[in-house]
């Protein structure tokens, strides 16, 4: 059948999240393609899973023409943009250049990777799942750099999702702090990792597994009927006191 050449495409794929997502879907007879700009450990995930990859950064000229050149006709019908950042700072200490790179990290590279597969896409009536945090809907002292370049991803979701209507869904999902390089910072001091996890209702901090099925699960067919939404992965930090 034509569904098992289908590939989806994994942005951010040596990271939690996203190498959970990888490996999730490989387990359920997925075919997907990775993407990642760290090279030794994408290669090393990449034949674990048997899978395509394209070594690329973000925030490079033209790095959708390279996935595209590496995917070269294959089908596609799922699209986990699995990238973030954490920039932490007050307001007072933050610069232009701060806004202007998460914002080309976190929502320009999302739309010119989204722009590049759409037909591909559409022809497949395939998904695509972004990833936002908790930040932009609770509100956290320092986060004005990452919540607002997030919050604009969360409108890019909801134009997209009405725009692509009805051959491609879009949705979007936000955790709440989880374990990874990139939160390392804050999680390598044992007292601060307990009370972070202490804020959260299920009071542990998030694994990269958590979203990940998520993500799956919004990349599937078993979720047909689901488009435009932001779905808080957070363990109740958005929304349970």
């Amino acid at each position: 059948m034509l569904f098992l050449n289908m590939k989806k495409v994994i942005l951010g794929a040596t990271g939690s999240i996203g190498s959970s997502l990888a490996k999730k879907l490989v387990e359920s007879g997925d075919q997907v393609h990775l993407v990642g700009r760290d090279q030794s450990s994408l290669t090393k995930i990449a034949k674990e899973l048997n899978s395509s990859f394209t070594v690329c950064d973000v925030l490079e000229e033209n790095f959708s023409e390279k996935i595209l050149n590496d995917l070269k006709d294959d089908p596609i019908n799922g699209l986990a943009f699995c990238i973030g950042s954490i920039d932490l700072k007050p307001l007072k200490l933050t610069k232009k250049s701060d806004f202007m790179q998460a914002f080309n990290l976190n929502l320009i590279s999302a739309t010119e990777v989204i722009k590049s597969l759409t037909d591909n896409l559409k022809t497949n009536k395939g998904s695509i799942v972004l990833f936002s945090t908790v930040a932009v809907k609770q509100g956290f002292p320092n986060h004005s750099i990452v919540s607002s370049a997030k919050g604009a991803l969360e409108g890019l979701t909801l134009a997209l999702a009405a725009e692509l209507a009805p051959n491609v869904r879009v949705n979007c999902i936000a955790p709440s702090l989880t374990n990874s390089k990139i939160s390392n910072f804050l999680l390598k001091n044992e007292k601060v990792a307990e009370g972070i996890a202490k804020m959260h209702p299920m009071k542990r901090i998030g694994e990269g597994s958590d979203s990940a099925s998520v993500a799956k699960f919004l990349l599937t067919e078993e979720s047909s009927w689901i488009t435009g939404q932001i779905i808080g992965v957070d363990g109740g930090r958005s929304s349970v006191a």
